[in-house]
């Protein structure tokens, strides 16, 4: 439904992966890709690099009905709403499938397929500065 790239002020921290994932896809330098596209968040005692929103709070990359970076996105969008907060139990869930209509709808992922998102947020480097 793209409910959660737009509309709302939000954070997508990114890890050293997804930057380096959308270097590649730019095809541009580290130095004119955070400068284009990402500002710094304060975090308690770090800094965190996140992606830039517009005025209207959409994604830099939320446009025509959809994400202008799909295939490169990253992990924290690739993996919602597989995150841990809405997996404790099943009034979170349902919390928060209140705010996104694609949840509890579309192809069932098994706990296998849950459990290896949460691997792979785990071991995700996300930047400080």
């Amino acid at each position: 439904c793209s409910n959660c790239c737009r509309l709302d002020p939000g954070y997508v921290f990114l890890s050293y992966n997804d930057l380096d994932r959308l270097l590649d896809y730019f095809s541009i330098s580290k130095d004119e890709f955070i400068k284009k596209y990402c500002r710094t968040v304060g975090m308690g005692e770090h800094k965190r690099l996140s992606l830039i929103e517009k005025t209207n709070y959409d994604c830099i990359f939320w446009s025509n009905g959809g994400c202008d970076i799909y295939n490169a996105r990253p992990l924290q969008c690739r993996s919602y709403p597989f995150w841990k907060p809405f997996l404790t139990d099943r009034k979170s869930w349902d919390i928060e499938a209140q705010s996104c209509s694609g949840m509890n709808h579309g192809d069932t992922i098994d706990k296998a397929g849950i459990e290896e998102w949460l691997r792979l947020r785990d071991l995700e480097k996300y930047i400080l500065l």
